[in-house]
C-alpha cells in the first residue's frame, strides 16, 4: 500500500475524520492536542489516565471510539514514554506505532497530532518528513507472490494527514520521494532469487529509465565485461547459470561538465557462498545479499524523483554466486580490471569481488565522490548489529557528512577505523592482494581490500550486512541505506 499524505490545520476535536491521533506521556502528561480532546470530551482522556488504561509508555496505544464534543469517530491515543527523555528516535517509534495500528482499522484515511510535538533539535519540516516515512515504512506489504486476495469489504488506510504548517509542505514532497525509494528497494530485496535475478534487476533499471525524463541506462553483458577485463566479477559468476549484468544509470540534474557523485551497490542476487557453501540454516536469507544494488538503485530513484540539481551515477554488478561445475574454487587467482591479481581463499568473500571491478569502471566518470553499500560481511554485524550500518573511509570530510545525513534521518551509521595497519592481513605470496584477511577485524580488512581500488577518490564504504534486512521466516527487507543516501545528495544539491 503506497501512502498519500497531506496537512491540515484543523483543531483535533473538530477535525471530521475517522480517526485522529494523539499522544500521551508516560508521567500522565497528555500532549497539546491530547489535552485539547479531553477537554472537548469532558475529562474522557484524564479519566482513563487516572486509571492506568492509559500508560503512556512508550510504543503502547489505546483505540477510543465516539467521544462525546469529539468529531472524529475514534481517537487513537500513542504512548509517548517520559517526557524528559522523549527525542527524535522516540518520536519515530511514536509514529511506527501509529501507523500499525492505523493500517489494521477499516479506515481509509486519519489526522495525526504527534507532528505537533515538541522534538529537541527538529523543526516541522523534520517532524513531518520523518512521520511521513515511519508511517509508509509500516503500511507497506509485501504480495508479489501471493494469491490474489478478493476486493476487501471495508476500507483500507490510504491517506494520512498531518498537523503542520503550509511551509512544511516541501518536507512531505521530499518524504513522498524517499519513501518510494525505499519501497523500490524493499520490494527488490523481498523479491524471490527466482524471479530477482541479474536479468530482472537489469530490467528493473531499464524500466526506470524508461518511465523518468532526463535518466539513461545502459546494461553491460558477459562479453564486455570480459573485454574491460573485470576478471574479479566474473569469477564469482561463472558457477551459475545465470549470466551476470553490470547496471549503470546516470542521471543529468547539473551541466554536463559538473562531475557526478557515484554510487556503487553490490547485486548478489543470490549467495549460496560458491564452492565454499554456507550452512544451510538461514542461507534463505540469502536473496537480500543484492540489497546494497536494491539500495544504490532506489537512492537514485527518489534522487530523480526530486530532481537534485546534481550529476549522478548509479553502478550495480548483478551476479548469482553458486557452487556449479565451473565455479571458482578456493586458491583460483583472478585479474581485476584494475589489473591486481586477487587469490579467492574463500569463495564466499565475493561482494569485494564484485565490487573491486565496479568501483575501478565507475571512475571513467571522475566522480566528486564514491559511495559503495554492501551486504558485505557478517563480522559488522557481530560489531554493530542490526542498529547502524558500517561506515569505512580515509576522507573524514566525507565521512562526517554521511554520519550527519544518517543522524538527520535515523538511518544511522557508525564509522570503524580503516587504518593501513589492517593491510598486511590481505597479503599472500599468490597474488597481489587476499580476498579475506582472516579471523580478525572481518569487516574492517573487507573495507580495506575495497580501499586499494579507490586510490586517488573521496569514497566511503557502507557495510549493510546488520541493517538491510530484518531476520526470520517474516523479515523484510529494510530498505536501509536509502533515507541517508538521499539526504546526502540533498545536502550536496542545496550546497
Amino acid at each position: 500500500m503506497t501512502l498519500q499524505f497531506g496537512l491540515t490545520q484543523q483543531a483535533p476535536e473538530a477535525a471530521i475524520t475517522p480517526c485522529v491521533v494523539v499522544g500521551v506521556y508516560e508521567d500522565r502528561v497528555p500532549s497539546a492536542a491530547a489535552t485539547r480532546v479531553d477537554q472537548a470530551s469532558g475529562g474522557a482522556l484524564a479519566r482513563l489516565i487516572e486509571s492506568g488504561d492509559l500508560s503512556g509508555k512508550l510504543g503502547t496505544s489505546h483505540l477510543l471510539f465516539a467521544l462525546p464534543g469529539v468529531k472524529a469517530a475514534r481517537v487513537l491515543v500513542v504512548g509517548l514514554g517520559e517526557q524528559k527523555k522523549f527525542d527524535a528516535l522516540r518520536f519515530q517509534r511514536a509514529c511506527n506505532e501509529a501507523a500499525r495500528v492505523l493500517k489494521g482499522l477499516p479506515l481509509a484515511e486519519a489526522v495525526s497530532y504527534l507532528t505537533e510535538l515538541e522534538v529537541p533539535g527538529r523543526d516541522a519540516a523534520w517532524k513531518v518528513r520523518t512521520a511521513a516515512l515511519a508511517s509508509d515504512a509500516q503500511a507497506y506489504r509485501y504480495t508479489a507472490t501471493f494469491k490474489p486476495k478478493d476486493k476487501p469489504k471495508t476500507p483500507e488506510f490510504s491517506t494520512l494527514h498531518f498537523a503542520a504548517p503550509e511551509s512544511a509542505a516541501p518536507a512531505l514532497a521530499a518524504a513522498g520521494a524517499i519513501a518510494e525509494g525505499v519501497r523500490f528497494a524493499r520490494e527488490l530485496g523481498n523479491l524471490p532469487p527466482n524471479i530477482c535475478t541479474p536479468a530482472y534487476l537489469a530490467a528493473q533499471a531499464q524500466k526506470l529509465a524508461h518511465e523518468h525524463a532526463g535518466v539513461r541506462c545502459e546494461i553491460l553483458e558477459e562479453a564486455e565485461l570480459r573485454k574491460l577485463g573485470m576478471g574479479a566479477l566474473l569469477g564469482v559468476a561463472q558457477g551459475s547459470a545465470n549470466p551476470p549484468k553490470l547496471i549503470v544509470l546516470e542521471w543529468r540534474g547539473a551541466a554536463a561538465g559538473e562531475k557526478p557523485y557515484a554510487l556503487v551497490g553490490k547485486g548478489i542476487t543470490f549467495d549460496t557462498g560458491g564452492i565454499s557453501i554456507k550452512p544451510s540454516a538461514g542461507m534463505e536469507e540469502m536473496k537480500f545479499d543484492m540489497c546494497g544494488a536494491a539500495g544504490v538503485l532506489g537512492a537514485f530513484l527518489a534522487a530523480v524523483q526530486l530532481k537534485l540539481k546534481l550529476n549522478l551515477v548509479c553502478v550495480a554488478p548483478a551476479v548469482e554466486n553458486m557452487p556449479g561445475g565451473k565455479a571458482q574454487r578456493p586458491s583460483d587467482v583472478v585479474t581485476t580490471m584494475s589489473g591486481q591479481t586477487v587469490e579467492v581463499l574463500n569463495t564466499d568473500a565475493e561482494g569485494r569481488l564484485i565490487l573491486c571491478d565496479a568501483l575501478t569502471y565507475v571512475q571513467k566518470y571522475t566522480p566528486q565522490a564514491i559511495i559503495d553499500v554492501a551486504t558485505l560481511t557478517g563480522a559488522c554485524v557481530i560489531a554493530l548489529g542490526k542498529h547502524a550500518t558500517g561506515l569505512m573511509s580515509k576522507d573524514d570530510a566525507l565521512a562526517a557528512e554521511l554520519l550527519a545525513a544518517g543522524e538527520a534521518t535515523l538511518d544511522r551509521a557508525w564509522r570503524l577505523p580503516l587504518w593501513d595497519d589492517y593491510q598486511s592481513q590481505l597479503e599472500t605470496g599468490y597474488a597481489d592482494i587476499a580476498n579475506i584477511g582472516g579471523k580478525y577485524a572481518g569487516a574492517i580488512t573487507a573495507g580495506c581490500f575495497l580501499a586499494r581500488f579507490t586510490e586517488g577518490y573521496r569514497w566511503a564504504h557502507l557495510d549493510i550486512a546488520g541493517t538491510a534486512w530484518e531476520e526470520g521466516r517474516k523479515g523484510s527487507a529494510t530498505g536501509r541505506p536509502v533515507p541517508l543516501l538521499v539526504q546526502y545528495l540533498m545536502d550536496r544539491a542545496e550546497g
